[in-house]
């Protein structure tokens, strides 16, 4: 209860400077945000501060269609083209708190969608790796996030399946699209102690987001949520 206070008194302290910010910069969104952070996210026992901060401070609205911007605080995923969606603000939040994003922590992101996610695991670290099979949606996410200065997020297009082995190993994985298994090679991309945050499931039907964590070179189930996300694509070009 304690920890909890001491959350909404930090975020009610930066709130009251971010609105005057906001009023300055004439953005008509920091109020939604506000109210997203607090209705939508604490009000359902997201705690964690630094990602309650993130997810007040990144525009979220930037991230769908101009035509849906009036919608992008509601608690609803929203459709962003190619058949794929962004996820309602809770589902980001709860993934980045079971991801445990520290200063420093090397993260790989799987399936870019919007940019939105990469977005915020960004406020938690720079060092952001993102990967999406769609180069249609890489393309406009870079877009975005170049325009907003998240110059640390290094994106490409490519089978998420696959992972990000250059780059590896990672403190965490998160991935955003539900899976039929947990892929091999993530799981060998996971430092010891690192944090899988997956939705595992069939199509279309009810799936199970997870938070793994790696334990003596084992995944170790730790977290489990009822969820629906859009399937994670795999590449079959050989």
């Amino acid at each position: 209860m304690i920890s909890r206070l001491l959350v909404l008194i930090a975020l009610l302290v930066l709130g009251s400077g971010l609105n005057q910010a906001a009023a300055q910069d004439s953005d008509p969104y920091q109020q939604l945000r506000d109210q997203m952070v607090t209705r939508q996210l604490m009000a359902r026992g997201v705690s964690d501060a630094r990602v309650l901060l993130a997810l007040g401070k990144v525009p979220r609205h930037r991230f769908v269609p101009e035509r849906l911007a009036a919608y992008a605080y509601a608690d609803h995923a929203l459709p962003i083209g190619s058949g794929q969606t962004i996820s309602q603000p809770y589902i980001v939040a709860i993934m980045s708190e079971w991801a445990e994003v520290k200063p420093g922590d090397k993260v790989l992101e799987v399936g870019t969608g919007s940019g939105y996610q990469a977005a915020v695991l960004a406020e938690l670290t720079d060092k952001v790796f993102t990967i999406d099979i769609r180069p249609e949606l890489v393309e406009q996410a870079e877009k975005v996030l170049r325009s907003l200065s998240y110059s640390q997020i290094k994106a490409k297009s490519g089978d998420g399946y696959q992972g990000w082995p250059s780059e590896a190993p990672f403190d965490a994985i998160l991935v955003t699209a539900a899976a039929s298994r947990v892929p091999p090679a993530l799981e060998a991309q996971l430092k010891e102690g690192g944090r899988l945050v997956i939705p595992l499931g069939p199509a279309g039907r009810a799936q199970t987001l997870y938070r793994y964590r790696k334990t003596q070179g084992k995944l170790v189930e730790e977290k489990t949520l009822a969820v629906i996300f859009v399937p994670l694509v795999e590449s079959t070009g050989k």
